[in-house]
């Protein structure tokens, strides 16, 4: 009779094997789950938003179009959804903020003032890192950089210079 020849071979590694356990779902204290599920929820929704984003600019498009007027819509599609994607970047690095401050427990405390945010404005904007009076201060500082238009009244003034200039020409 034949013995049976036991292989030396080990086992194939699992990845949890290498990685070792499978992380831990965070702890995240019951005043703040609300948020931490919406704010998972929005994470994923922009997500899902750049990969179509980035995939309706990267499309490939004829390098050559039988209008100019075609090939122009064309390259403003495609910046208007790069600018976009950009915009979805820097609302998902606050969203994955936001997350990380709910595990360490930092979520809902003011950056500028160490006091608690108020609740309200938790509810409107689960990534906030500010209270409004902070936050007020910060963009009176000029210290919060965002788009604004200008006055109303200087784009009505430029109308107005635009007509008179197209009258006298």
């Amino acid at each position: 009779m034949k013995a049976r020849h036991r292989s030396s071979r080990k086992p194939k590694a699992a990845t949890a094997d290498i990685l070792g356990l499978a992380p831990r779902k965070p702890r995240v204290p019951l005043k703040w789950r609300e948020h931490y599920q919406h704010l998972l929820e929005l994470r994923d929704h922009f997500a899902q938003r750049q990969a179509d984003l980035a995939k309706d600019a990267l499309d490939e498009s004829p390098t050559f179009s039988s209008h100019m007027a075609d090939a122009g819509t064309d390259a403003y599609d495609r910046d208007f959804a790069l600018g976009l994607l950009s915009s979805e970047q820097d609302a998902v690095y606050e969203i994955e903020e936001a997350l990380n401050r709910i595990r360490t427990g930092r979520y809902g405390i003011c950056e500028a003032t160490g006091k608690p945010i108020e609740p309200a404005r938790l509810a409107a904007i689960p990534w906030t890192r500010f209270s409004t009076k902070a936050e007020q201060q910060l963009e009176h500082d000029g210290e919060v950089k965002r788009a604004r238009l200008g006055p109303r009244e200087a784009v009505t003034r430029t109308e107005v210079k635009d007509q008179e200039v197209e009258e006298m020409g």
